[in-house]
């Protein structure tokens, strides 16, 4: 299972303008790529939406040794609603912390040396105000679950994850495919989970040969799988399969292959300027306040 390793977290955003001011300016993330389609993804990366879409990848480095964030964006999509069920991302950086006061973007103390600062969207980032580390910034990523025992046994039982570290008195398991990668943190929230319109998804890589084993193990245990094995095409770059999971409380996961997903993933130097240029050419916002009409909230 050690071959196993974390990507990325799919977050979907209703304003890119503002979202690349916290990733880029805020937190100091680079953009990775940026891809426009004009049709929604056959793994739904970008929710339950069949129109045009864009994806941007941004993170501290190259995906290969960096958690990174996927923001996906559907043309005329103004809004999501928040649920319960991301608690959060956790990175060090005294960087960050810096960047925000100078900008005026709001913090809030919550721990020693340690800041909230929210993404457009309402999503929330805990920024440990140390000195930003040689390797990956991002330490973990936190999701709500309703029954922690239960995650607990999915995720190291049927996905191979080690459980690191537990804490009784917050209700939170600590867990990884490695030491040195950015960890999952469940917390046990006591209440159903919800997911709301703004679900997200987190996404690892394993070996290609490993996908169908993972999908006949789900199968056997009559676990959900939204999107059973499929192979997703971009043009002009690697073909990739995916296999995209729930987990009991209906956290999406993605598993892809990762021989493939490295020649995919690799950094466009052009990415920053292809985002730019999209926001530039996207007259949605000034359409839709001539035609005194509001984006459709999901």
């Amino acid at each position: 299972m050690s071959l196993r390793r974390a990507l990325h977290f799919v977050f979907k955003v209703g304003d890119r303008g503002k979202t690349a001011t916290f990733y880029r300016d805020v937190l100091g993330m680079k953009i990775l790529r940026h891809e426009e389609f004009e049709e929604g993804c056959k793994a739904t990366c970008n929710g339950p939406y069949d129109g045009k879409w864009s994806k941007t990848m941004v993170g501290f480095g190259p995906e290969d040794g960096h958690f990174v964030a996927e923001l996906t964006y559907n043309y005329g999509v103004g809004e999501y609603r928040l649920g319960n069920d991301f608690l959060g991302i956790t990175l060090q950086s005294s960087k960050a912390v810096s960047n925000a006061k100078r900008l005026g973007w709001p913090l809030k103390e919550v721990g020693e040396a340690l800041y909230l600062a929210e993404a457009p969207g309402g999503y929330h980032f805990y920024l440990l105000d140390k000195e930003q580390p040689q390797s990956d910034p991002v330490q973990k990523v936190t999701l709500a679950v309703s029954d922690l025992q239960r995650s607990v046994h999915y995720w190291s039982s049927l996905l191979g994850m080690s459980v690191m570290e537990k804490d009784e008195t917050k209700k939170t398991v600590l867990m990884g495919f490695g030491e040195s990668q950015c960890k999952l943190e469940l917390r046990d929230i006591g209440v159903a989970v919800d997911h709301a319109t703004a679900f997200g998804r987190v996404a690892f890589a394993c070996p290609r040969e490993q996908l169908p084993d993972i999908e006949a193990v789900m199968k056997k245990e009559n676990q959900k799988i939204p999107t059973p094995l499929v192979s997703l095409d971009t043009p002009g770059k690697a073909t990739v399969e995916v296999v995209i999971l729930a987990d009991p409380d209906g956290h999406e996961i993605c598993f892809v292959g990762d021989e493939a997903f490295r020649q995919l993933s690799m950094m466009d130097p052009n990415g920053n300027d292809l985002l730019d240029k999209a926001m530039a050419d996207d007259k949605s916002d000034e359409w839709f306040a001539k035609h005194k009409k509001q984006k459709a909230a999901a």
